[in-house]
């Protein structure tokens, strides 16, 4: 057995979309009025589902998530958060040295997180 997708359920696919494709420069592999579907490298894959339309229904509040996407160097985290902050993403914490790492996080318009990690050892 092995993990290789992650569904988020979103209200609004096509912003949700947007949001993925400029943060990880990546085109949809799929897309529908109700899905998006992005095949990220290292064989992991994204969906977006929209949460009124998921079957079996979806009970109760909205979940919160945070997706990490670790990089080797600490300056490709600057570069990282230059080019989303650039391209108009709403970065909710810009980087900053935790006792995990060097980080960045930023937003998409369901309050989906992607952290930018370059992790501490």
């Amino acid at each position: 057995m092995k993990l290789d997708m992650t569904i988020l359920y979103v209200t609004d696919v096509a912003g949700s979309t947007d949001f993925f494709q400029k943060a990880l420069g990546l085109p949809p592999a799929e897309v529908s009025p109700g899905f998006a579907l992005f095949l990220v490298p290292g064989g992991v894959k994204l969906g977006l589902w929209k949460r009124d339309a998921v079957k079996p229904a979806v009970n109760g509040p909205g979940l919160s998530c945070e997706l990490v996407l670790h990089v080797d160097e600490e300056h490709e985290v600057e570069r990282l958060h230059d080019g989303w902050k650039a391209q108009g993403l709403a970065i909710v914490d810009p980087p900053t040295r935790r006792e995990f790492g060097y980080s960045f996080t930023a937003e998409g318009p369901d309050g989906e997180r992607l952290r930018v990690l370059k992790a501490e050892g």
